[in-house]
């Protein structure tokens, strides 16, 4: 089954936010790239214009090798990108207190640019799910997996909290419908707090919809509930809470199907309708009249009997 949608995320970059998915057959896609698409905005919802002065990379040495900060392997013994460094920290399962005190972030303008916050993002794209109970979500930090655990990378958080404020433009599971109406298409969650969780719970109904051209399309309608709740990163790290920041959307799938089928009044059906339509306009045409004409007849039969003054 497919799942499409699209919607923008507040004062995020989009480096920033992973899309994942799992399900209980024990499925799971890690931060999913392929038919997704992350794109940077400004405030105002405009493509981001880039204003951050940082070293051009022709100025650096091609084949310099900079420091991973403890994290070097025998696999990757140079970082040269704040990126690398912060794969190389995942990749040894440690989790990285501070950016502002690798060069390599802060010369890409990583630092500030999580300071300023003055950019949203806006994900696009399809998921491709089985169909069976299960859950994506779009979260900030990088996720990966560590000992056969789901793990996102949320240390910058705690110099850095997000505003998780969103905007979902589009979600549905499977094909386009014509006049169908999704419950979460244009629905806007506004964060009061920051590092919110908010949890969407879709119950996924099959439908079979044939056209007039005898066309068949299989696709699904859901209804949904949700909940929202603020986390305590000290708190999740001590496993005293559970949950992280993050648009969360489980859905399970319900063993009914729902068949809707297009249909064509005939030319007899409408000739029916239009003849009902005259008739009833002449019954209602007579009863004015006779009304109106009883009512004359008995204010003459009045008149000449010389009860009307």
């Amino acid at each position: 089954s497919s799942v499409r949608g699209s919607g923008e995320w507040g004062e995020v970059h989009r480096e920033d936010l992973s899309v994942d998915a799992m399900d209980v057959s024990g499925g799971q896609q890690v931060d999913v790239v392929q038919d997704v698409q992350k794109f940077r905005l400004d405030l105002e919802g405009q493509p981001y214009v880039e204003t951050e002065t940082a070293v051009a990379a022709e100025e650096l040495d091609p084949n310099r090798c900079e420091s991973c900060y403890g994290a070097e392997t025998d696999n990757r013994k140079c970082c040269n990108t704040c990126e690398d460094v912060r794969n190389a920290y995942r990749d040894r399962g440690w989790g990285l207190e501070s950016l502002a005190a690798i060069d390599q972030c802060k010369r890409e303008g990583v630092v500030g640019r999580l300071n300023a916050s003055k950019e949203m993002c806006r994900v696009k794209g399809n998921l491709k799910v089985s169909k069976v109970t299960g859950n994506f979500h779009i979260s900030p930090g990088k996720s990966f997996q560590h000992n056969h655990a789901h793990v996102h990378d949320l240390k910058f958080l705690s110099e850095f909290p997000i505003n998780l404020t969103h905007t979902i433009n589009r979600l549905a599971y499977g094909e386009f419908v014509p006049t169908q109406v999704n419950p979460l298409d244009n629905h806007t969650f506004v964060a009061t707090e920051l590092n919110t969780m908010r949890q969407y719970y879709t119950q996924v109904v099959p439908m079979r919809y044939q056209k007039l051209n005898s066309e068949v399309v299989l696709s699904n309608q859901y209804s949904v509930t949700y909940h929202s709740k603020t986390i305590d990163l000290a708190k999740a790290s001590r496993g005293e809470q559970s949950g992280l920041p993050g648009m969360f959307i489980s859905y399970d799938i319900s063993p009914l199907m729902v068949e809707v089928s297009e249909h064509r009044r005939s030319f007899t059906h409408f000739l029916t309708g239009v003849c009902a339509i005259v008739g009833g306009v002449f019954t209602v045409a007579g009863i004015i009249d006779s009304m109106v004409y009883n009512s004359y007849r008995a204010f003459q039969k009045k008149l000449q009997l010389g009860k009307v003054n």
